[in-house]
């Protein structure tokens, strides 16, 4: 009699609310991956609209819903302590951002879809229930492992008991496999002197490969794969010099700089240094490419450490702690600029407080040359270029495009154009005076022409176009186009007005090399996907795609000689491609056996 009379005080819950929230939920985490041309922060929607409109969906619950004090107090307690059990078992990829962005909003849906499929029980019993079920979504993420977001804000997850890329790495690792030795040391010590792709998307860091014509073959015919290796996570390119490839990798709790040999893939040598970078957005593992030089190998890691090595041994020559020489911690999506040589000095951008943005090492001792102010938000990485007869350094961050003197660090030119986030592309200045700023996540692309007067370096506007949107895929430039991709659909642009000649092709956000004497594209899709495109700006022309990496790859493509380099965080493949000239040949052959 006491229970029904109990019963009888409660109120049919107002569910008005939550049946509004819920949805919007849902419509919050997915519907802005599809806005082609969204405003910047519209990542921000994706990533954490679903746990705010959550957070609506609580205080529904305590202010609105019409529950008994006991039934509102036992729904806050159960959904704190499901929430808190949760992250005690996660696995340590789930922690951070994921909870926030994914399991969160999960169990707090459980718990109102329930309450509202409840709708015509008058019992303390719903809420028994909806904390039930708020338990198991919130525990759900138990189940997983996070490897990091995919370019359309979605987390790249798997099942917690699958093998992790280091693992698989680990596994297929064994004596015979992994190492290989520098059969001739006259050799090596002259290609790592003169590198033909000296490092981070190539000699003049524009994604272009020049110098070898390759044969019709190639457009009808995906290349032949010569080998595959297991290589550990990082989003790091290839360095190469003759037989040699360099490239970053996380391997446990050490981040190694290896030297493979480029016609078998064994292992050379490798250097390590404890340190582990992860986050739950980017992955685990470096973010940047090493340089070679002079007979040296630079690098830096995801955690700050800059480092010169000897190219033939790996031996450690010197190491920098940017963490320390620019006072500041590793930035939300780690260190991520690869080192630039000029003459003597070693520069790279870490984004300090005050004058320590950009910073410069002089590359025999390692010692502090200058340093010059940079915004904190910039991915890229610093090049070289002429402007106006000038020879700059150059980089794009979230301000605009700075040009420093590199002897000196004294600003040169800083061009002024604000983007509401960060910047990880890198500029292309051509004909001697104009620029072109790519930027992504709803500002668009901006070209201006500049001229040197007197002193003073002054520019305007040619043209602004919101019809290329790169976010952290770079362009590049061919015969007054500009080809790249507008967030993830792969675009041609006229260079001209930046007016959209076409677009096509879903690649995911991926990245391209130009086959400049081809007039080829090699576009490598997010997921893995290679395909060859004309260099075409009629229309979109794809002349084969096949599967050539497993999993998600932001890495850049690397094409020296006949061969083709590719790798992302699981794996790295290499292929042979026909050339059209013969006396390349004697190029090619300096890369491993025939």
């Amino acid at each position: 009699m006491m229970a029904d009379e109990a019963n009888e005080s409660l109120q049919p819950l107002r569910l008005w609310i939550p049946v509004i929230l819920v949805p919007l939920m849902v419509l919050a985490r997915f519907v802005p991956g599809m806005i082609e041309d969204a405003p910047s922060s519209i990542w921000l929607v994706a990533a954490f609209g679903p746990f705010l409109l959550g957070l609506l969906v609580v205080l529904w619950w305590v202010l609105l819903s019409r529950a008994s004090s006991k039934e509102r107090l036992l729904g806050v307690v159960a959904l704190v302590v499901s929430f808190v059990l949760a992250a005690s078992i996660v696995d340590k990829t789930m922690v951070g951002p994921p909870l926030i962005v994914m399991a969160a909003p999960l169990g707090i849906a459980g718990f109102a879809v329930t309450l509202i499929l409840l709708r015509k029980v008058l019992s303390p019993k719903r809420t028994l229930y909806a904390a039930l079920v708020a338990l198991l979504c919130f525990g759900f993420s138990g189940l997983l492992q996070n490897r990091g977001i995919w370019g359309d804000f979605a987390f790249d997850l798997d099942w917690r008991w699958n093998e992790t890329a280091e693992e698989r790495f680990f596994a297929s690792r064994n004596a015979s496999a992994s190492k290989s030795s520098i059969m001739d040391l006259d050799q090596a010590k002259a290609s790592f002197e003169a590198p033909e792709w000296p490092g981070f998307r190539g000699p003049n860091r524009d994604g272009v490969q020049r110098g070898v014509a390759f044969s019709s073959e190639l457009q009808t015919h995906a290349p032949e794969e010569l080998w595959r290796i297991q290589v550990g996570p990082a989003w790091s390119s290839f360095a190469v010099a003759g037989n040699y490839l360099v490239t970053q990798e996380q391997r446990g709790d050490e981040e190694f700089v290896v030297c493979y040999d480029a016609g078998t893939g064994g292992e050379v040598w490798a250097h390590s240094v404890p340190s582990r970078f992860f986050e739950g957005l980017g992955g685990l593992g470096p973010r940047a490419t090493p340089t070679i030089a002079a007979g040296h190998v630079y690098s830096l890691g995801a955690e700050g450490w800059l480092m010169k090595l000897d190219a033939l041994t790996g031996k450690e020559l010197w190491k920098v702690d940017l963490r320390s020489a620019a006072d500041m911690s590793p930035p939300m999506w780690g260190f991520s600029s690869s080192p630039l040589i000029v003459d003597s000095t070693v520069a790279v951008h870490c984004g300090g407080k005050s004058d320590k943005g950009i910073l410069a090492f002089d590359t025999e001792s390692g010692a502090l040359r200058w340093s010059v102010a940079a915004s904190e938000l910039s991915y890229g990485s610093l090049q070289m270029v002429e402007l106006c007869g000038t020879k700059l350094m150059t980089i794009l961050t979230d301000k605009g495009a700075q040009f420093i003197a590199p002897q000196t660090g004294k600003l040169a030119f800083d061009y002024a154009w604000q983007h509401d986030g960060y910047r990880a592309l890198q500029p292309q200045v051509f004909d001697g005076n104009r620029v072109l700023i790519p930027t992504g996540l709803g500002t668009g692309t901006r070209l201006i022409e500049v001229a040197k007067e007197s002193d003073n370096f002054v520019a305007k506007e040619i043209w602004t176009s919101r019809n290329l949107k790169p976010d952290f895929n770079d362009v590049v430039i061919h015969q007054g186009f500009i080809y790249g991709f507008d967030d993830s659909i792969f675009t041609c642009i006229d260079l001209a007005d930046g007016s959209r000649k076409w677009k096509g092709g879903r690649y995911g956000k991926g990245q391209v090399l130009l086959l400049s004497e081809s007039d080829l594209l090699l576009v490598l899709g997010e997921h893995g996907e290679l395909a060859l495109l004309k260099a075409d700006p009629s229309e979109r022309k794809e002349l084969w795609k096949i599967e050539a990496v497993e999993g998600k790859t932001w890495n850049h493509p690397v094409v020296v000689g006949d061969r083709l380099f590719i790798r992302n965080a699981r794996e790295a493949v290499c292929y042979r491609l026909p050339i059209e000239a013969p006396q390349v040949m004697e190029q090619a052959m300096t890369i491993g056996v025939q």
